[in-house]
């Protein structure tokens, strides 16, 4: 549908009413053989009386050159499509419902209001209970079949080259995989060490530093550091309080001067 939102009215006023009518698949799929606006087949309308009442009847009739099917299994040539289709006529109910069209230029044309709902169904004889016994025989067909190759095939697209992060993950899945936990104790020691040389680190420098798994030193890490998420050292770690030793700058100044003297 366009997006257009004006709508051409002017065949409502000569529209009489549509109906909305389901019809098989099988059966929009012969009339899609049809010749550009051609013939697909006719309608007959009738009426009888049931119980007093007139009550309208219709019967779709499929062109005879478009009841053949293009594939027949089991070489049946006499299996075709139902000619016959009775229509089973419906209320259409509290529902507004309306027909649109779209012309090649996309403008949008109000057909007409539906007065009559209808289902299209064929006449049940043993030629329809063929065509579905075929129909149900094509819906369990698998859609992918495996096949054995004689020789490799080289006429298609070779796959494209690894992206980035894929060989990025497996770089760094591989050089994890080479690395061993070492004792709890000895990787503390590591940290510490490092930590009395710099304030703050990434995992990355500590991996590197450590070379431990980083899930590993995460878990030491949480216990006695400190993750920044924002600030100045945003994505780094620091120790905690409890655990820092640094010297302040009054300390660092003290002891220069006794080193000097």
């Amino acid at each position: 549908m366009s997006d257009k939102t004006e709508i051409d009215l002017t065949g409502v006023k000569q529209s009489k009413g549509v109906w909305l009518v389901k019809v098989p698949k099988y059966l929009s799929q012969q009339w899609d053989k049809a010749a550009e606006k051609g013939e697909v087949g006719k309608i007959t309308i009738g009426k009888y009386v049931h119980l007093c009442v007139f009550v309208s009847q219709a019967c779709f009739s499929l062109n005879e050159e478009l009841t053949a099917l293009d594939a027949v299994e089991e070489n049946d040539a006499s299996l075709q499509v139902p000619k016959d289709h009775p229509f089973t006529v419906h209320t259409v109910g509290g529902q507004t419902l309306a027909v649109f069209s779209q012309s090649d230029t996309d403008e949008i044309s109000l057909e007409g209001m539906v007065v009559h709902r209808a289902e299209c169904r064929p006449v049940v004889t043993d030629n329809y209970m063929k065509l579905k016994k075929l129909q149900i025989k094509e819906s369990i067909k698998p859609q992918r079949l495996s096949q054995q190759l004689e020789r490799a095939i080289t006429t298609v697209f070779k796959p494209v080259a690894n992206h980035e992060f894929n060989v990025e993950y497996e770089k760094k899945k591989k050089s994890e995989g080479k690395m061993v936990r070492a004792e709890r104790q000895l990787v503390l020691d590591m940290l510490f060490s490092a930590f009395e040389k710099h304030q703050y680190y990434n995992i990355k420098a500590l991996v590197d530093i450590t070379k431990q798994p980083v899930t590993y030193l995460k878990e030491i890490m949480r216990e006695i550091g400190t993750y920044n998420s924002k600030g100045a050292h945003k994505s780094t770690w620091e120790l905690k309080p409890e655990y820092r030793h640094y010297q302040s700058a009054e300390e660092e100044e003290e002891e220069i001067a006794r080193v000097e003297k």
